[in-house]
């Protein structure tokens, strides 16, 4: 399947077809020259590189690849939009819900709602993961923020790499920890054992998570857990770690779960950062779910 976009070169000043596309479409230069690379992009039916000079009339067409239709379908799903304008947008996920396609997962995902709420989507991470800057686990709800154009895309994972997106969860976890803060630091690296599961390692990524107790109870305790990288099972790892495993959890925690949960009490509660646009710091936060909130009720 193909998308096809036409433009037409409007410009007397002899524009490179990368930098005219840049300042006319919401695709991104990098991406445009991707594009290129890929021959997607022709000037008058004509397959040309991303120096190629415009003249004015020029049509440049734009080839978009698709993957097959089942991956893209809008779907009409209910989803929580804390926010959006015509950067970005940052949605309140719900437990058992997956971000995007993969795995064999190929319907009902948030980017299957993505598709039908919004108006647009970054295209950066491809067709599969369009608007996707960074992922929560299935069954792990909250926030995450949506590029709609590649320029924000850009922008929102510079911040993400820099470490100045702040990206803070609530979870509750078994036991009473006994230190009231601290800083989680270890090397992250795939199971070998299991695949689909992560592990602290000698080797690896390195993972840091600060934590900070909100609030203990007779067997448990509620935490605050804020990360410095974003690693894959990150916090339910280094929960793991510690000796601490999130309640709910079936593949980190206990084998014997006392709370009949779909999945772990792990949250997204505040997001932080820098708008594309208008360079404002931005902080969102989304309450912890019914479902939660009735566990911590059962504790007091």
């Amino acid at each position: 399947m193909e998308k096809e976009i036409s433009i037409t070169c409007q410009s007397q000043d002899s524009p490179r077809v990368d930098a005219y596309l840049a300042c006319n479409t919401d695709f991104s230069r990098s991406r445009i020259k991707k594009l290129c690379d890929e021959k997607c992009v022709l000037v008058n039916d004509h397959v040309v590189k991303c120096n190629k000079i415009l003249k004015y009339g020029d049509i440049v067409l734009i080839k978009i690849n698709q993957v097959e239709e089942s991956l893209l379908k809008a779907e009409n799903i209910p989803i929580d939009i804390v926010y959006q304008d015509s950067y970005v947008a940052v949605i309140n996920k719900p437990q058992g819900m997956t971000v995007h396609a993969g795995n064999g997962v190929k319907g009902s995902t948030l980017v299957n709602a993505l598709l039908y709420h919004l108006d647009s989507l970054s295209g950066i991470n491809g067709v599969v993961r369009p608007g996707i800057v960074h992922r929560i686990d299935k069954n792990t709800s909250g926030l995450l923020v949506v590029a709609k154009n590649d320029k924000a895309h850009l922008a929102l994972s510079s911040q993400l790499e820099n470490k100045t997106c702040k990206r803070v969860y609530w979870a509750l976890c078994e036991g009473v920890l006994k230190d009231d803060s601290g800083t989680i630091e270890t090397f992250i690296s795939r199971s070998e054992k299991d695949r689909t599961k992560m592990m602290v390692s000698v080797t690896g990524r390195n993972a840091i998570t600060d934590y900070k107790v909100i609030k203990r109870f007779k067997d448990y305790t509620l935490c605050e857990f804020s990360l410095k990288t974003g690693r894959t099972h990150q916090i339910r790892v280094h929960a793991k770690h510690i000796g601490h495993p999130i309640v709910g959890d079936k593949e980190y925690g206990y084998k014997n779960q006392k709370f009949n949960l779909e999945g772990q009490l792990l949250h997204a509660k505040t997001l932080q950062f820098v708008h594309p646009s208008t360079k404002e710091l931005v902080c969102f936060s989304a309450p912890l779910p019914d479902y939660f909130e009735n566990i911590l009720k059962k504790l007091k």
